[in-house]
């Protein structure tokens, strides 16, 4: 039975679906990254699989391409020993005129205990949320503009790991924020983990007017975004969702919102620099940054895993049977 209040929540208040950081209470999104904490070791073991999911059918529906969360979905999924499939969409019947939901159903009666589902229309994973069996689990990997929870998440365990504590922290969002789900995940994770000051930077063709609703700083300029930061999170010009001109160039664009190395020299001198990929070398920012000492780009990814893999053991319910049965400790 979903929550009348949130629909990611059983009445119980415990999380069965993930579908956006938004409306996620502070203790649900503490408790994803501390159970990623205890997974992020199993990368390291000779035998990097846990048992937690054994038995549980996971199917990824990608409507739209992905080559990094994908893959690190389904590398989760497998470590956590489910069984893993890929739904070829060019290839499904999505692909000859099948209703989505008439998807799901036939899926459903595969069973198909998790749903990671990517999708172009915004929304698209709560509709299906609303229309599983009660033990079917649904995971938002990106739909539209809206949200991008896992990769919130996974950018929450990386600021948290490199600088501890939230509350200190100055944090800026850099790009094309109008098409970005990630930056609207971003926002939702550092206001709910109270970090001190969210700002929101780019040219104001790419930034929405309601962006200040948000209880961020709104910055037109890179130098008055990025000074004084302790955390630079990059993001990708999305020309494929773009309509009309909203950009001179992508080389006037790097001109004045690319992160060259001199310019990062603006943020503190400890800063660490992220980007959720795919990253455009030259676009958004210099190859100095990306490949340079403050970049923390290739961690993002590993620590995805983890993060994905403490999400899918929480909605679906078997790290809580885990702790109940043995205390959790040597399941993770």
């Amino acid at each position: 039975m979903l929550s009348r209040r949130n629909p990611q929540l059983n009445k119980n208040g415990e999380l069965i679906h993930l579908l956006s950081i938004e409306g996620l209470p502070r203790d649900i999104v503490t408790h994803i990254l501390d159970t990623a904490a205890r997974f992020v070791g199993v990368s390291d073991r000779e035998v990097k699989k846990v048992p937690l999911l054994r038995g549980k059918s996971v199917f990824n529906l990608f409507f739209e391409n992905s080559t990094r969360t994908r893959t690190t979905f389904e590398i989760a999924a497998t470590r956590l020993s489910a069984d893993v499939i890929n739904l070829d969409i060019a290839r499904s019947s999505a692909s000859k005129g099948e209703s989505l939901l008439d998807t799901i159903a036939n899926l459903s009666a595969m069973a198909a205990d998790l749903f990671v589902v990517r999708h172009s229309e915004s929304g698209a994973p709560y509709l299906i949320a609303q229309h599983v069996a009660p033990h079917v689990h649904v995971i938002n990997a990106g739909d539209g503009r809206h949200a991008h929870p896992t990769q919130g998440l996974l950018d929450m365990y990386t600021i948290r790991h490199y600088k501890k504590d939230f509350s200190n922290l100055t944090v800026a969002i850099v790009g094309d924020v109008l098409h970005s789900r990630v930056a609207r995940s971003d926002i939702h994770g550092l206001t709910t983990l109270g970090c001190a000051e969210v700002r929101v930077v780019g040219p104001k063709t790419l930034v929405p007017a309601d962006m200040a609703q948000m209880g961020v700083r709104v910055c037109h300029t890179l130098e008055e975004g990025i000074r004084g930061c302790d955390v630079i999170i990059m993001l990708r010009l999305q020309n494929e969702r773009m309509s009309g001109a909203l950009l001179p160039s992508s080389q006037e664009f790097f001109k004045s919102f690319g992160l060259t190395p001199e310019k990062l020299q603006l943020a503190k001198p400890d800063a660490i620099v992220m980007h959720p990929g795919p990253i455009n070398r030259g676009v958004e920012i210099d190859s100095a940054v990306v490949d340079g000492r403050q970049s923390v780009i290739l961690p993002q990814v590993t620590f995805g895993i983890a993060v994905r893999m403490a999400v899918m053991s929480i909605v679906t319910g078997t790290l809580r049977q885990a702790q109940g049965d043995r205390g959790g400790e040597e399941q993770a």
